[in-house]
C-alpha cells in the first residue's frame, strides 16, 4: 500500500458558495423560511419599542373624579404629561425634592358643599372638578398643609412640600 503525501491525501476540493440553488421542491420551504425570519425580527424590534406608560384608573369621591399615581419614571413622566388637561394637579414632595405617596387629601368647596377626601397612592393627582373655589388640606409625613385655589378655565397646580 502506498501512502500519499499529507497534503495529497487531505485536499478537499473548495467549493464556491455562490451561486446556491436550492432544489425546485425546496424552493417554497425556503421562501417560506425566509419570510417567517423576516417577521420574526419585525415583531422582535416591535416587542422592544418603548410602550406609552398608561394613567392609573379614575376614581371617584363625591362629585371628584381623580386619578393619583407617578411612581416610576414612566407613569410619573406621564402623569407630568397630561397634568395640563386636568383643570387641579396636586404634587407631593419631601423637602429634599423626594416625592411622597399616601396623603391624605380633603377638598372643600369654599361656596358650601360636601367635602371629597381621598388617599393619594402617589406623588401626582389629577383632578377633574367643577369650576369654583376650593380648600385643599393635605396630611403626610406628619404635617398638615391647606391652600385655597380657583379652579377655572386654565390648570391649576399646588405644589405641597413635606
Amino acid at each position: 500500500m502506498a501512502l500519499l503525501p499529507l497534503t495529497r491525501r487531505c485536499a478537499m476540493p473548495v467549493l464556491s458558495p455562490l451561486p446556491f440553488r436550492l432544489p425546485r421542491r425546496l424552493a417554497p420551504l425556503g421562501l417560506c423560511a425566509l419570510l417567517t425570519s423576516g417577521a420574526s425580527a419585525v415583531q422582535a424590534q416591535a416587542d422592544s419599542a418603548p410602550r406609552p406608560a398608561v394613567l392609573p384608573p379614575v376614581q371617584t369621591a363625591g362629585a371628584l373624579h381623580y386619578q393619583c399615581g407617578g411612581i416610576g419614571t414612566d407613569e410619573s413622566t406621564a402623569m407630568r404629561a397630561a397634568m395640563k388637561d386636568y383643570p387641579l394637579s396636586l404634587l407631593f414632595a419631601r423637602a429634599d425634592g423626594a416625592y411622597e405617596a399616601n396623603v391624605d387629601v380633603r377638598i372643600t368647596p369654599q361656596g358650601g358643599g360636601d367635602a371629597m377626601q381621598l388617599r393619594a397612592g402617589g406623588p401626582v393627582c389629577l383632578l377633574q372638578l367643577p369650576a369654583g373655589s376650593y380648600r385643599v388640606e393635605v396630611q403626610g409625613a406628619g404635617q398638615n398643609h391647606s391652600r385655597t385655589v380657583q379652579v377655572g378655565r386654565a390648570p391649576q397646580t399646588l405644589d405641597f412640600r413635606f
